[in-house]
């Protein structure tokens, strides 16, 4: 039972600091710690989900929650249940070990789905697109709406229309193509992938939309941050009040486009000069870090 009550603990401070997460505007300032608390509060939520109703159901062994699922494991397999242990039990542990198979179902659905949209559109601009000088290292688009993405994948590709080349200066360009090619360099679909499949399979939670949402905006927030790097404040900042002002903005499925999120909001942070605040972002790492530990220590006990 006290593994039951751990677990539910760890999911109850999943959930706390989900809320405090998706209020804060510190997160702003430190894309990429956010980005962490939140895969953590993720792995967290997942396994505690799993772990309930599988500690519950494990109760007669009296032992740690994985060595007790291993000594089930045996017990089914020799055909001999301890005393004490019935259909209810069995039903628990299934619904936990069922949780955990739609997860995981969902996170390879989301998988297969992403890649095959990707591969689609990987032929499509090996037709359709062209190499351009002045836009080195990035293919064009002949269409005038407004468009600037990252293909993903082992072979990225950064994508701009030819509307983009006639709406942005070279200034802005420059700064647009460093932000996508942040998306590749870190791979930021794979960040969002977990947070697309708990969607998927927990559609009905507003907080898991919301950590969606939130890690969206917060790796448009890191590419940003990356382009600043390089280019300094105005010229993105240019480049997304463009865009904003552009009605028709293209991005496909499987991308991470330029114009996806909240223009207004990274323009506004853009030009808001502020430190990372390191202190809180420590205790961030050290609370959901915690809270991910936590399932992940019962389940190995």
């Amino acid at each position: 039972m006290a593994h039951t009550l751990h677990f539910v603990g760890s999911m109850l401070a999943c959930w706390l600091i989900a809320q405090v997460l998706a209020r804060s505007t510190w997160t702003w300032r430190s894309p990429r710690v956010a980005i962490l608390c939140w895969q953590a509060v993720g792995l967290g939520a997942g396994l505690s989900a799993m772990g309930v109703p599988i500690a519950l159901g494990l109760t007669p062994y009296q032992r740690g929650t994985g060595s007790a699922l291993l000594a089930l494991a045996v017990d089914l397999w020799h055909g001999t249940l301890p005393v004490g242990l019935g259909a209810v039990h069995l039903g628990l542990v299934g619904v936990g070990l069922g949780i955990g198979a739609v997860l995981l179902t969902t996170t390879v659905r989301s998988i297969h789905g992403t890649v095959r949209a990707q591969r689609r559109h990987r032929d499509l601009l090996a037709l359709v697109a062209r190499r351009d000088p002045t836009v080195p290292g990035a293919l064009v688009l002949d269409h005038p709406s407004a468009a600037a993405y990252c293909l993903p994948g082992v072979r990225p590709r950064v994508v701009v229309s030819a509307g983009t080349l006639d709406l942005l200066d070279r200034a802005e360009l420059a700064a647009v193509l460093t932000h996508e090619r942040a998306h590749a360099q870190e791979r930021h679909d794979l960040v969002l992938l977990p947070f697309t499949a708990l969607c998927r399979a927990l559609p009905w939670l507003r907080w898991v939309r919301e950590a969606h949402e939130r890690v969206g905006l917060l790796v448009e927030m890191r590419a940003d941050d990356k382009a600043r790097e390089l280019h300094a404040e105005a010229p993105l900042a240019g480049a997304l009040r463009r865009f904003a002002a552009a009605g028709d903005r293209i991005t496909p499925a499987g991308t991470l486009g330029l114009g996806d999120r909240d223009l207004d909001v990274r323009v506004q942070r853009l030009l808001v000069t502020a430190r990372p605040p390191r202190l809180l972002g420590a205790v961030a790492l050290l609370a959901t870090g915690t809270a991910a530990a936590l399932p992940i220590s019962l389940f190995l006990s």
